[in-house]
């Protein structure tokens, strides 16, 4: 059986962190809690399931507050957690039974995350895989009878096992901030997060956040050096402050630089918004159609989903077009129950 760490990084969770401990505290080997700056009995409820307790000084930096969690493991295995995170009966056995399993070369298991999608955060999906069990020590293994090299891709399982992500709240304006400033202090964006950060500014950003990432998207735009999925994107999110403004010389812009290539349902959706802001409800009803039926969603699951579908719903309601109602009407509620 495999010995397992757990490592958190926590700030102000008093409400919510017995209820994660609870769940899985019985099933690890330690318990190692890195607190950001706490204020409240974040770090006595933490002593009280025997962890041990470092202190963190905050610099707005996730992962080097999840790497000095990491170096103060001494197990087999590390699994990280946030403390709004459940493992109910079901998925504490399978955690048992893989912990009493798992072989020995595994050196990352992912497992499925469960998100409350309610609050929008940057996560569109129920259901995802995320790694979060990971081999402290990795062992590099040569490979190949010839032209042999170490295997440096982690040998990687994808578990059962279900993690309930049950935040209180949104944290939308604190990762939009923190992503603003990072864009700005001469970080250029990887790809992952320049697609996280315009993801999450169309799912929850306000007026002041798209304000703000405005100047970071136009760069990506000019940019030579961003990919073509990234200057969609980065278009996506343009195009939506243009129309939110009634700027039509920068929507049609930002459009158009998509509709060159590879149109995405978000270009389309903000068309059908466009036209539907200006009384032309069939060119509003051919773009909601576009964005729901002839593309598919690069960031927002509902740009081509849910939202196109109300679109189209009201247009042709206004067009007395009872039957497109229904048959929109229909769909919404399919897709409302999928979740989409």
């Amino acid at each position: 059986m495999i010995t397992v760490s757990l490592c958190m990084i926590v700030k102000n969770e008093e409400r919510i962190l017995r209820r994660c401990l609870d769940s899985i505290v019985d099933l690890v080997d330690e318990v190692v809690i890195v607190d950001t700056g706490s204020e409240d009995a974040t770090k006595q409820i933490a002593e009280e399931y025997g962890a041990a307790i470092y202190d963190f000084k905050w610099i707005d930096d996730f992962s080097a507050a999840r790497n000095y969690a990491f170096s103060k493991a001494t197990k087999e295995y590390i699994y990280s957690a946030d403390a709004d995170e459940v493992l109910d009966e079901e998925n504490r056995n399978r955690f048992r039974l893989l912990k009493e399993n798992l072989l020995p070369e595994i050196e990352l298991v992912q497992m499925k995350y469960r998100n409350q999608l309610k609050f929008n955060t940057v996560y569109n999906f129920d259901e995802e895989y995320r790694p979060k069990l990971f081999k402290r020590l990795r062992e590099f293994v040569w490979e190949a009878p010839i032209h042999e090299t170490v295997r440096l891709s982690p040998v990687v399982y994808d578990s059962d096992i279900v993690i309930e992500h049950l935040p209180e709240a949104s944290h939308a304006k604190r990762d939009l901030d923190n992503f603003y400033r990072h864009a700005t202090e001469e970080y250029r964006l990887p790809a992952r997060l320049h697609n996280m950060y315009a993801r999450e500014l169309l799912m929850a950003g306000d007026e002041e956040d798209f304000s703000k990432a405005e100047g970071v998207f136009e760069a990506s735009v000019a940019d030579c050096g961003r990919s073509a999925e990234e200057i969609s994107e980065a278009c996506c999110v343009l195009a939506h402050v243009a129309r939110l403004r009634g700027d039509t010389k920068r929507l049609l812009k930002y459009t158009s630089k998509v509709l060159a290539g590879e149109a995405n349902s978000e270009i389309c959706y903000e068309l059908g918004c466009f036209y539907e802001g200006q009384g032309d409800y069939e060119e509003a009803a051919l773009w909601f159609y576009n964005a729901v039926y002839e593309t598919s969603p690069i960031l927002y699951l509902c740009a081509g989903g849910t939202e196109a579908l109300k679109g189209l719903i009201r247009c042709y309601e206004i067009l007395g077009y009872p039957q497109q109602v229904e048959i929109y009407r229909e769909e919404l509620g399919k897709r409302m129950t999928e979740g989409a």
